[in-house]
This record gives C-alpha cells, sequence and structure tokens, in this order.
C-alpha cells in the first residue's frame, strides 16, 4: 500500500518505520500515535531525502522537543564553527536543527548539514533566496520564490518556515497600528518589503497550493510561522497576531487535506500572565496543530540573560500545552551566538521541555526526577552526575571544590541533611566535630 507522506501513511492505517521508531522513544502505543498523526495533532518531519535522520515526533502526549538554530551570515560565513555547534547539539541530545543561514555558501553547508544531522533540519527559505538568486528582493519573482522553497525541499530539509499568514489585509493594519516594533520576524519583515515595493499580496499566501505541492512530493513539514509574532511584551496578543493567527489556522486545513503535516509557531515576547491563553487560543484556531515557540521572552529588559527569560517562559508554555521550543540563548538580540552561547541557551531550553514535560505527566518525566533524588538520599555522586541534564558542570562544580569528608560537599560538610538523617536512620556513627 502506497503513501504521499507520514500523514498520508497514518490516514490509511500504514505503520511506517519513522512511527515505529517514535513510539519506542516515547513509550507510545503504535495505534495510539497514528491516530494523532492522522488528525494533525502529532508530526514526525521526515523528508524523504534526509537519510541520516533519527526521527522524532512533535505534538500531543509526546515529550517537548528543542530546536537549536545556526547557519551562516554575510558579517559570519565560518562554515567549520558552524559544523561544530551542529556536532554539539548533536552530542547534548537536541531533536532539531534550523540552518538559518543567509548569505554565502549556503546550499554547501545545507548540505553537509544535512549529511550529517540525525536531528530533523528546518529552514526559512525566504532568508536563503536573496543570498541564492544574487538579486535584489524587489526583483525576486515568485516562481523563484517557489524554486528556493523547491531547492530545500530537494536537499532533504524535514521542515519549512513560511510565513504564509501574513495577508495584504494585516500589512495595512501594521502600518496604521501604533505597534511598538511593527514586525520583528525577519521573513515577515523581507516578505513585507516585497509586498510594499511590488504592491501585491503574499507570494507565499497566493502560491500556497504550489507551496503544498512541493511539500507533498519530498514529505516536507510546514511550520507556518507567525509573521506578526509580537517582538515586546507590549505588542503581545494584539490584533494583527490574532488575525494572522486565524489565517494560519484556515491554511492547516488546507494542508491537512493535501496530507502534508503542520506546525504552527508563536511568540516571541509575551507577559508571563497571558502565555497560558495564547497557547489554549492558537490550539483552538489552528485545531490542535503542534505549537512551536520562541520563548517566549517574559520581560524586555535582561539582554545577556535572555536564555533565563526565555527559559521561564518555555517551561510555562509547555506545562500549558505547547509541544516544541527554539532554544534562545545569552546572545539573543545582541550578537552570533558562540559555543558557549549555545551550550547555555541548550541546557536552558531543556529544562523548561523537561519542567513542562513533568507538568504535563508525559510517560518517563517524573521518573528521571526521582531517580536523581533516590542517588541523592544514597549520597551516590557518579549517579547524580550521569542523571545530570549537564554532567561536565556538574562533575566540574564538583572537582573544583573537594569537601573533606566525601559523602558530603563544601556546601554543609558533615551538616549535609542527607548524611545526617542516612547515618541516623542506619544506626551508624554520628559526630559533627
Amino acid at each position: 500500500m502506497n503513501y504521499t507522506t507520514q500523514m498520508d501513511a497514518a490516514k490509511k492505517g500504514i505503520i511506517t518505520d519513522e512511527m515505529k521508531i517514535v513510539a519506542k522513544k516515547e513509550s507510545i502505543q503504535i495505534n495510539q500515535l497514528i491516530d494523532l498523526m492522522a488528525i494533525g495533532q502529532v508530526v514526525i518531519p521526515a523528508n524523504k531525502n534526509h537519510k541520516s535522520l533519527d526521527p522524532h515526533g512533535i505534538g500531543k502526549n509526546l515529550r517537548t522537543k528543542v530546536n537549536v538554530n545556526l547557519g551562516i551570515s554575510r558579517d559570519c560565513m565560518n562554515i567549520e564553527k558552524e559544523i561544530e555547534k551542529l556536532k554539539i547539539a548533536l552530542d547534548m541530545n537536541i531533536e532539531s536543527i534550523m540552518d538559518l543561514s543567509s548569505y554565502g555558501k549556503t546550499k554547501e553547508f545545507r548540505d553537509r548539514l544535512i549529511g550529517l544531522s540525525t536531528a530533523m533540519v528546518g529552514t526559512v527559505p525566504m532568508y536563503d533566496a536573496i543570498g541564492h538568486l544574487d538579486k535584489e528582493l524587489k526583483d525576486i519573482t515568485e516562481e523563484e520564490f517557489l524554486d528556493v522553497i523547491r531547492q530545500h525541499a530537494k536537499d532533504g530539509v524535514d521542515f519549512i518556515t513560511v510565513h504564509c499568514g501574513l495577508t495584504r489585509n494585516i500589512c495595512k493594519k501594521i502600518k496604521n497600528h501604533d505597534r511598538l516594533t511593527h514586525i520583528v520576524s525577519r521573513g515577515g519583515s523581507l516578505l513585507f518589503a516585497w509586498m510594499e515595493l511590488n504592491n501585491k499580496e503574499n507570494p507565499l499566501y497566493t502560491n500556497f497550493d504550489k507551496i503544498l505541492d512541493i511539500c507533498e512530493e519530498y514529505d516536507v513539514t510546514l511550520s507556518l510561522g507567525d509573521a506578526c509574532r509580537p517582538g515586546c511584551i507590549e505588542d503581545s496578543t494584539d490584533n494583527v497576531q490574532i488575525e494572522e493567527l486565524i489565517v494560519l489556522g484556515e491554511l492547516t486545513k488546507r494542508a491537512w487535506d493535501r496530507n502534508v503535516q503542520v506546525m504552527i509557531e508563536g511568540p516571541g515576547h509575551m507577559a508571563i500572565n497571558e502565555i497560558e491563553a495564547n497557547v489554549i487560543l492558537q490550539k483552538r484556531l489552528c485545531h490542535e496543530a503542534p505549537f512551536y515557540v520562541l520563548g517566549p521572552l517574559v520581560t524586555d529588559v535582561a539582554p545577556g540573560y535572555d536564555h533565563i527569560t526565555s527559559a521561564i517562559g518555555g517551561a510555562i508554555a509547555s506545562s500549558k500545552g505547547v509541544d516544541f521550543l527554539c532554544y534562545v540563548t545569552p546572545a539573543e538580540h545582541l550578537r552570533l551566538p558562540n559555543l558557549d552561547d549555545m551550550r547555555e541557551g541548550i541546557i536552558a531550553t531543556k529544562i523548561a521541555a523537561h519542567a513542562g514535560d513533568i507538568a504535563k505527566n508525559i510517560v518517563g518525566a517524573r521518573e528521571w526526577d526521582k531517580k536523581m533524588s533516590k542517588a541523592r538520599v544514597d549520597l551516590d555522586w557518579e549517579e547524580m552526575f550521569s542523571l545530570s541534564m549537564d554532567p561536565i558542570k556538574a562533575r566540574k562544580y564538583r572537582e573544583e571544590s573537594k569537601p573533606t569528608h566525601e559523602d558530603s560537599c563544601t556546601m554543609c560538610g558533615k551538616m549535609c541533611s542527607m548524611r545526617t538523617v542516612k547515618k541516623i536512620l542506619n544506626d551508624e556513627e554520628f559526630s559533627l566535630v
């Protein structure tokens, strides 16, 4: 029995190899996974040409996944450095990599990335259009935009971010609205400029069926981008953000009719008390499609620490039903992240994802914490290191400050609560002097 995409297979009741792998990873019944995929609540981004992929599922009843951004730009064109970031991200068990390359040898980098990456790979073809086509934005034709999308799909990209929901009507509201940060999405701002310069409707909106043709052919998952995501907490949950979300909900159903898998991208910057309402709204308007968010960052005043502002928002978002978190590093808003920034961003986002999974009662989430607590009770340092989200840092901290007594640390010494109670309960000799 033939199928075109993972969603098509699910609708036909066909169990793919990718489904088997995901079901095993998630400890979920294969029939439950298929049912969720058939109605669009779970996706498995898996391009037919990504041969090195170790697939992951994103969506309802699954662990919250984490994405890492990297890529070359006009100011930073060191391909080897970005490949080093990829290898570190994979070593840290990241499920998704987004190549945001916008200048230079983008195809050469993308080919190497896809060839090496066991994680799913996403791109934003709009970023690549200007450099790839080597022409001014205004002069790019609608067909040329599609050519770039087609090339990314052919190369093996598992999901693409396309800002199809930014219509001319929404653009008018942005121009006449008192939005403080206007459009902060890079892809959205480029589309806005193209539309204004050419006095035309969004080419990704008018050519949506052609994009679906490409996605269906290669089984590329659509990540419907939020061009109007808030770039500051002042702009969150405003009318242009919501109107775009309504359009994305309409496009989601059109994609599902073609068996194309869909994720919805979300905010951005947002006050902490608005996060739950935004998750509920997205799930309602976009028919429970998986939700993919950047942050959300819960305050605008912490440059250099935005991995923390993002992790706070990400933990809440994940706990309320967000399925996929895009990492944010300490360098956000300031510069391209280096290797240390990347590690910090990954760990902060993984903490947020796991905290959300505990709240959602995802299979296995609490068991991890229970094992760590048992290791602490037993004062089993090696077990604690092995269970740590960042074993290298945990071991480094302990080795930098060695205690007099191996069954304690230099914070509490012989007054360690675990040590004290353990000795008393075991009728062992006890002394604090």
